[in-house]
Formats: structure tokens, sequence, C-alpha cells
């Protein structure tokens, strides 16, 4: 015996029209959702079966768009959200060379660039941002979303993804910039460009360097340097394996980046195996030859 159609097949039968736009929007396009067919004009007995059959599937698709009506005012509808869009590439980077000088200072773990850079920020009001600073400081700061992540990678002596150092070094100098009356900022930026990818990203996105300043070391002085450092510094990657490692990643990564910049004549090469005060007597006489006296 037949079950009689429910309350809401009979309703879908008195308003057919808003049944068609509920197939159509959750993809249910029927021939048969379209009350404009002329099934009655097809020549066949009045009393054929055949009939039968646009009713019944307008029931059906009646049936389901019903039931994802309903899931959806329920708050359970399982139709994937639409993906989310990236955001647009800036067009312009963030600070304008006119304003903002940057010297990127490169050179091997152990190189002295940090020594290098107080010097500097002492005599010349440069202002430094260590990538690495940065980084182990974000590491450490309270409910941080890339703390595990940076600890990770440089335990390993791996390069923290760029987006995480370029965006610490953009907020840092941002912050500096913002205090400055003349709008102007003088960044020697440490440990940074590691990668060519680095520098590009950095370059389009948050301003153009001036030069490179690269302390040349070989490895043996690095790693020398980095030991007796390691008795102190509580460092986890002032170790032997680590230094190893860091000096592998150097010269693989890195050495790329200070070619890139030599060949468009923007590096400031200087010798890192004399004395602490000899390496800041030959950085200052280059950079002033670039910069001139003040720079």
């Amino acid at each position: 015996m037949a079950q009689p159609l429910p309350l809401f097949s009979r309703r879908l039968f008195q308003n057919t029209s808003r049944l068609q736009h509920l197939s159509r929007a959750r993809g249910h396009g029927s021939p048969f959702a379209n009350p404009s067919r002329g099934y009655a004009n097809t020549g066949g007995p009045r009393n054929s079966p055949l009939k039968i059959w646009p009713f019944v599937a307008i029931t059906l698709a009646g049936s389901g768009a019903y039931a994802l009506m309903v899931r959806s005012r329920a708050g359970t509808d399982m139709t994937p959200p639409p993906p989310q869009l990236p955001s647009p590439p800036k067009s312009t980077p963030t600070f304008s060379p006119e304003k903002v000088t940057i010297l990127f200072v490169l050179g091997g773990p152990g190189a002295g660039k940090g020594t290098q850079c107080a010097n500097l920020v002492r005599d010349y009001n440069f202002t430094h941002l260590s990538a690495g600073d940065l980084l182990r400081a974000e590491q450490e700061r309270p409910g941080s979303e890339f703390g595990d992540l940076i600890k990770d990678y440089i335990k390993n002596g791996l390069i923290v993804p760029m987006e995480v150092t370029v965006q610490l070094l953009e907020n840092a100098m941002q912050d500096v910039v913002s205090k400055s009356p003349s709008g102007t900022g003088k960044f020697l930026i440490d440990g940074f460009p590691r990668k060519l990818d680095q520098a590009h990203k950095f370059e389009e996105t948050v301003c153009r360097g001036r030069y490179v300043l690269f302390y040349d070391c070989p490895e043996e002085e690095m790693q020398r340097r980095l030991m007796e450092r390691g008795k102190t510094s509580g460092r986890a990657d002032d170790n032997a394996e680590s230094i190893k490692k860091r000096f592998k990643v150097f010269v693989e990564t890195s050495m790329p980046v200070v070619d890139y910049f030599e060949k468009q004549g923007r590096v400031i090469r200087v010798k890192a195996t004399k004395t602490p005060a000899g390496v800041y007597e030959e950085t200052k006489q280059k950079l002033e030859e670039k910069l001139g006296k003040t720079f």
C-alpha cells in the first residue's frame, strides 16, 4: 500500500518555483524541476504511467533540498567553507631607502659580527638588529605561536622560515622609525639575509639594503672562538656538533647571498682574523670610503 506523501512534499507541489531554486542552489539540477517543460504534449495517453516520474523526481529532489535546508538551519551543514584567499602582496616596500639606511652584516658563526655592530652603534648611531637575537627572544616570549618551531630550527642549525624572520625584523624597524621625529633610521641587520629568497623577500617587502658588510673568517678560527664562547654563553648552539652544522649551512646558503650582492657592487668585505680593534679600524675605513666620513 502506497504511503501518503509527507507534509514537506505536499508543500513542494504547491510551490514548485521554490523547489526549483533550492535544487539549483544545492546542485540538484534535474530537468524535471522545470515546471515549464511540456510533458503533457508528448503524445502519450492521458493515463500514461510515465507522467508520474516528473513528480517522483520532484519529490526526491525536494526531500534532499529540504534535508539540507534543515541541516543548515540547525548548524550542521557539512558543505565545506570556501577557501581563504591569501593576502595580496605588497606593491611597494614598507620603508624608502631615502629614509632608512640598511647595512646587512654577514659572516660565518663566530666571525665577530656582534662585536663590530656594537662599535658602530656606539660611534655612528646605528640601531643593531640581530636576526638571531630576535628569534631567540621570540622563542622565549610567553604565548608565542612560533616559539617551539624556532627552538627546533636553531637547535638543529637550520634556517628559520623566512616569513617569521622578515616579520620580526620589520616590526623592530617600525618601532624605531615611528619614534624618530624625522621618520628615519639607520640599521645594522646582523646575520641576515642568510638565503637568497630571504634577500629578495626583504628587499621587495621591507626595504632595499645599501650594502652587505661581510666579515670573512676561516672555519678553524670561527670554531675556536665559538667553543670558547660556549663556556659562558649558555647558548644551545655553541657546541661542536651545532657549530659544524651552522658553518655547513652558512657556506651552502649564505655565501651565494654574498656572491649575489657582490655582483651588484654592494659588498664591503672585511678580514675578520685580526684583533677586534684591528677589524673595527678596517670596518670604519671601508665604510667611510662608501658612505662618507660620518655615514
